[in-house]
């Protein structure tokens, strides 16, 4: 068995404005960067103490970054870094505010965004890399079993989420804070939702 946890990157200006980021690289800001340091704090005191840790993330910068810092927190390498884990492409709605996004499209979860990434196609990347991400940390601290964390993108762990859950987990009404940490069990290829950090939206 392996933990995994979760973590949404930091904010930046596009989470600040409520613009749609997707596949479209925007760096933390300062804002970002604290919420980053505040989440390696408190996994400090979560994680289990006698277990090797591995950090991966996204290869967008806004995951990367918060990674870094998340590694540092841990004291922990280097974060290693797997495309498979960026956020969905949102294709024409990329730079959209979420008002306009809802004024064109509608509801968010059955919107039929132009160029867009499906939630299908999401799920099966994500969870396979997931899979791959545990594995390979597995390969890299065995005979030991390591604690895996994972810096990825909010669309990306709701998917991860509601595949642990069979779709029970989170609701379309909460939403994932910037910085958040969501912790699973990795039991063979099998995962299992130990908690999650959830919010009323915004």
């Amino acid at each position: 068995m392996t933990t995994l946890t979760l973590v949404r990157h930091g904010e930046t200006d596009w989470n600040r404005d409520r613009r749609i980021q997707g596949a479209t690289d925007i760096p933390l800001n300062d804002d970002g960067r604290a919420q980053a340091r505040a989440a390696a704090q408190r996994l400090r005191d979560q994680l289990p103490t006698d277990a090797p840790i591995v950090v991966a993330c996204s290869d967008l910068s806004r995951a990367h970054e918060t990674a870094r810092l998340v590694a540092e927190g841990l004291a922990a390498a280097a974060p290693r870094v797997y495309p498979g884990l960026r956020e969905r492409g949102y294709g024409a709605a990329e730079g959209m505010t979420t008002t306009d996004f809802f004024a064109r499209w509608g509801d968010w979860h059955t919107a039929d965004i132009p160029d867009a990434e499906p939630w299908a196609a999401l799920r099966a990347r994500a969870v396979a890399t997931i899979r791959r991400v545990v594995r390979d940390a597995r390969r890299q601290t065995a005979p030991v079993g390591p604690a895996v964390v994972v810096v990825t993108h909010g669309a990306l762990i709701r998917e991860v989420i509601r595949h642990a859950t069979g779709g029970a987990f989170p609701s379309p009404a909460e939403r994932l804070p910037n910085g958040s940490a969501h912790t699973l069990l990795v039991e063979r290829d099998r995962l299992r939702l130990l908690d999650y950090a959830a919010a009323p939206p915004a």
